[in-house]
């Protein structure tokens, strides 16, 4: 991420007061002048949670107060990624420390994803607030939790885990204009007329106030829609599976904050080598897409003002937030945070508006953390760091003994502790990406929904080597040399590709052999699998990395014919095991000789190498 100059225009107004609701809205809670000032020795946690925010469309640099308060007074995390490049799944992994795989909620809406499989899998008294809680925290939330949580369905039943709480409900949720939040135990509340994130706003402020007035420590979260589309929906258009041929809503570029509408005049998607390119790339149904023309690109010029302007009214929300902390005199012992859910593309590949791709602009998030021992303007880069690590990093910081079953482990937020770990032989080089369904445009062109979007994906990234592999359902393969190709234009592995193409220096196939056994690996990892997963493929320990993992001398362990690959059955819309095709645990035996007790395998693991030569 680049941090660009902000112009005198963009910087006017940013400072003004959030908008003051009228027809008896107002903050809610007691008044922060009126309330002690609170010095607490276990640290407090608020959580900026945004909606598709991206990196790579340099949004960030169109915020100066998260630039101010947060970016230059923190430490942003440059290697962080969402492991499912939509919402609910995505957040459902950052609220229990689990991938997709294990949680299956796998996609925003029954059957097999939203808030009703969220409960259904019995997460509801088992993740991130009830835990908390149970470690003596209060813990409140604002904005959005997850989709599909209803204006029918809020109580039936209410999310656990929750000290207060006043939630977003679908089918207004992506309602800019006519949002309905349901607070506590009442019923839901409609805010038409009024815009989402100024409501959003003096809601969290009210909820800090209750934190602040009960006297413990506390982790409040407030997630605004913006920079997510606009969508009016149908009512019922979570009552039955979703039917692509007949979607019951309706996406249009999101709406700024009235005084926002003015900015941004001559800004446009930055211009990079994959913004629709004048040849196809990607692959799967990526790679049939056509060139936008004029018009097209024009709208989505406007598309990508509006998403920067639909920011500013988040970029005064967190200067509300610090500013309230401050009054209260516990800034310094609060942890503040920022990221988003996914991220999000704008032409890039040829795509419409949209997410749900594995390419870097759809899963590389912001992650800004500051707070007490956190160095300030620090970029923290050279490791690797997902959503599932969120919940095990809150969990050390808060100092909550961490959970075995956790997919993910804690990041490591000191300068001096992350600079530690990046020169550590056993670096964090990995982010493992999945998705299942389809995927569509939010714009106005080009919308139609595109099936067969299962994949599962590998981002690695160590000393000398910035890589991007894929398995498509359709079993089509992608490896990118991001060092070379930043914009995943040049599939490695594709048809049209020399024999010769080489890949962070060595031949593709070479590669993409070691990627393909460390996929098959993560597909269907749980726990210490998920963080060491070339223990698995390497018990004696001999190999902590892609680049260990190079050595000639396993040649003949990761490039051997028959020797199991990643590849899948058919494409399904959600996780079905007889889909999946192979898996580590059921297939993985390919890679090395059973122990005496069997179902252990590896290399050297009940084998000798003379096996492998």
């Amino acid at each position: 991420m680049r941090i660009a100059a902000l112009t005198a225009a963009t910087a006017i107004s940013f400072g003004a007061a959030t908008a003051t609701l009228t027809g008896g809205q107002v903050p809610l809670g007691p008044n922060p002048q009126t309330q002690p000032q609170l010095q607490q020795r276990q640290p407090n946690v608020v959580f900026v949670l945004t909606d598709d925010q991206d990196v790579h469309l340099s949004s960030l640099d169109y915020m100066p107060l998260v630039k101010k308060h947060l970016l230059d007074r923190g430490t942003y995390f440059s290697h962080h990624y969402a492991t499912t490049a939509v919402c609910c799944p995505s957040r459902v992994t950052l609220w229990t420390g689990k991938f997709a795989h294990n949680t299956n909620v796998t996609d925003v809406s029954p059957p097999y994803g939203g808030y009703p499989k969220f409960v259904s899998q019995g997460y509801n008294d088992n993740y991130f607030p009830v835990w908390l809680q149970q470690a003596g925290y209060n813990t409140y939330y604002t904005g959005k939790l997850f989709n599909v949580h209803t204006v029918e369905n809020y109580n039936s039943p209410a999310p656990g885990g929750f000290t207060g709480s006043d939630f977003l409900l679908d089918p207004y949720t992506y309602n800019y204009l006519n949002s309905t939040f349901q607070r506590n135990g009442e019923g839901p509340r409609s805010y038409e007329g009024y815009y989402s994130t100024d409501v959003l706003a003096e809601k969290a402020y009210g909820l800090l106030d209750e934190a602040v007035d009960a006297g413990k420590p506390f982790f409040l979260v407030a997630a605004p829609i913006a920079p997510h589309a606009n969508v009016v929906m149908n009512k019922t258009a979570h009552d039955a599976p979703r039917d692509p041929d007949n979607l019951p809503f309706e996406f249009t570029e999101p709406v700024p904050a009235e005084r926002h509408r003015h900015l941004f005049k001559g800004e446009k998607v930055p211009r990079t080598a994959n913004f629709n390119p004048d040849q196809p790339s990607g692959a799967n149904w990526i790679r049939t897409l056509p060139q936008q023309n004029s018009s097209n690109v024009e709208y989505n010029d406007h598309f990508y003002r509006q998403r920067l302007r639909s920011l500013q009214a988040v970029d005064e929300l967190v200067e509300g937030l610090i500013s309230r902390l401050e009054e209260y005199n516990i800034l310094d012992n609060t942890y503040f945070v920022y990221s988003s859910d996914n991220g999000y593309h704008i032409g890039q590949h040829r795509l419409q508006p949209g997410k749900s791709c594995g390419y870097e602009e759809d899963t590389n998030v912001p992650l800004i953390v500051r707070g007490p021992g956190v160095a300030e303007g620090y970029v923290a880069e050279g490791v690797v760091t997902t959503h599932a690590d969120l919940a095990p990093t809150f969990f050390e910081l808060l100092g909550i003994e961490q959970r075995d079953d956790f997919d993910g482990s804690a990041i490591p937020v000191t300068k001096e502790e992350f600079e530690e770990v990046r020169d550590a032989g056993e670096r964090r080089e990995h982010a493992g990406i999945e998705y299942w369904g389809f995927a569509m445009g939010e714009g106005i062109y080009n919308r139609n929904p595109r099936e067969n979007n299962t994949y599962k994906a590998l981002r690695l990234s160590g000393p000398g080597y910035n890589l991007y592999y894929s398995v498509w359902c359709n079993n089509e393969h992608e490896l990118y040399d991001m060092a070379v190709d930043p914009g995943q234009l040049h599939n490695l592995l594709s048809s049209s590709s020399d024999l010769k193409s080489l890949a962070a220096g060595y031949p593709a196939h070479k590669v993409a052999a070691r990627l393909d056994a460390l996929l098959l690996v993560l597909k269907t990892c749980a726990s210490e699998t998920c963080r060491r997963p070339w223990a698995q493929l390497h018990p004696d320990g001999g190999v902590r990395s892609l680049a260990d993992a190079l050595s000639p001398r396993y040649d003949a362990f990761y490039e051997a014919k028959g020797t199991t690959r990643v590849e899948y059955a058919y494409c399904a819309n959600g996780f079905l095991e007889d889909a999946e095709g192979p898996t580590w645990e059921a297939n993985g035996k390919a890679f090395g000789g059973q122990s005496e007790g069997g179902g252990e395998y590896g290399y050297l693991r009940g084998g000798r190498w003379e096996d492998w030569v």
